[in-house]
């Protein structure tokens, strides 16, 4: 069981298009600057249930107002901890919500993944890794925060 601390199921930042977005809790990173430090504790925010993941999956559906796809940020996804359930909710997207994309942020580089982490990333759409560097910090910059972060458009 995992924790999250926010679900939109309605947004238009974190991706393109109209989106639905979980924030997760947990993350080994803690970076300085870093805009959402009450998510790095894995036993903050609120346990992410069934029920919830049920919830994405009618929103992503809802043909009243459609979707382009979902966004998954923390926190990390990616965080050890997390990995198993992201990797449940990523598999219920891609074989229940057809032509609905993925995008998740890391402060993991691509390269620094294993096995485990690569089973999720093998079934999204963009990555955006890397860690957040204060000293990087270029609000003209699309999609991350910090011109070290690369966005990885991998299908």
């Amino acid at each position: 069981m995992i924790n999250y601390h926010q679900y939109y199921p309605l947004d238009v930042v974190n991706g393109p298009g109209t989106r639905c977005t979980l924030f997760v809790a947990g993350c080994v990173h803690q970076c300085p600057g870093c805009y959402n430090k009450s998510t790095w504790r894995l036993n903050s925010g609120l346990p992410f249930t069934p029920e919830l993941e049920d919830r994405i999956i009618a929103d992503l559906n809802d043909a009243r107002v459609p979707r382009q796809g979902l966004s998954l940020s923390g926190g990390d996804p990616l965080h050890p901890a997390n990995v198993l359930a992201i990797l449940q909710l990523v598999k219920r997207v891609r074989a229940e919500c057809p032509g609905k994309d993925i995008w998740l942020w890391t402060g993991y580089r691509l390269a620094e993944l294993d096995a485990q982490q690569m089973q999720v990333v093998d079934r999204i759409n963009v990555l955006i890794d890397g860690k957040f560097v204060q000293d990087l910090k270029d609000p003209a910059l699309i999609w991350r925060g910090s011109s070290n972060q690369v966005v990885h458009k991998l299908r």
